[in-house]
């Protein structure tokens, strides 16, 4: 299970981080696109280094090495510009995207580890962000298999179960932590409910 950070700064955000990983949390996405390289760089020093390895670099990739962090993240226009032949798998960065369809998927090069497919559901976070997609048919036209495909858009306790069920490797969360009352509650729930996975 997959945690993406708020994309603006929210109280208390830090330690809920920080909360989240002692729970358990593999992977933290952080997606800040509106941050200059100083306000990432402040963000990523209020983060415990001995969880920085977990953290995954949506912009700014240049100072990933600097934080010890080994996982970059590229949205669908970066990765058209991404020069595969040169970055493929020799600068040592495990690498995840993002994608919107399941043909773009299965053309997906094998240098990307996972891919995030959205919006799945309705987004919490961006309530006028509705689904178009039919996930069972989208499953169905999979032939893509070196890439896991992470299901991301309006997941939460109610649906994740559903969401293995149709054959995603794994989910990520946003608006069901970040716009809770109980972040953390709630990714011990939804937590609980992967581990049936």
């Amino acid at each position: 299970m997959i945690v993406i950070t708020n994309p603006i700064a929210i109280e208390n955000e830090i330690n809920t981080i920080h909360a989240l990983f002692e729970c358990g949390l593999e992977l933290l996405h952080v997606r800040k696109p509106n941050y200059s390289v100083g306000e990432l760089r402040l963000f990523l020093s209020k983060v415990n280094p001995e969880f920085r390895s977990r953290l995954v670099l949506h912009q700014q990739h240049q100072v990933a090495n600097e934080f010890g962090i080994h996982r970059i993240h590229f949205t669908e226009s970066a990765r058209a510009a991404l020069d595969l032949e040169s970055t493929n798998n020799n600068d040592g960065f495990i690498k995840s995207t993002s994608i919107h369809t399941m043909a773009d998927f299965n053309q997906l090069d094998g240098c990307f580890e996972y891919a995030f497919l959205s919006p799945i559901y309705q987004s919490i976070s961006k309530p006028d962000y509705k689904s178009d997609l039919d996930a069972v048919k989208a499953i169905a036209q999979r032939t893509n298999y070196n890439s896991k495909l992470v299901a991301l858009g309006g997941i939460s306790i109610e649906n994740i179960a559903k969401t293995y069920q149709l054959g995603f490797n794994d989910v990520a969360l946003l608006g069901s932590i970040w716009n809770s009352n109980q972040p953390i509650q709630n990714f011990k729930l939804c937590q609980k409910i992967v581990h049936l996975y």
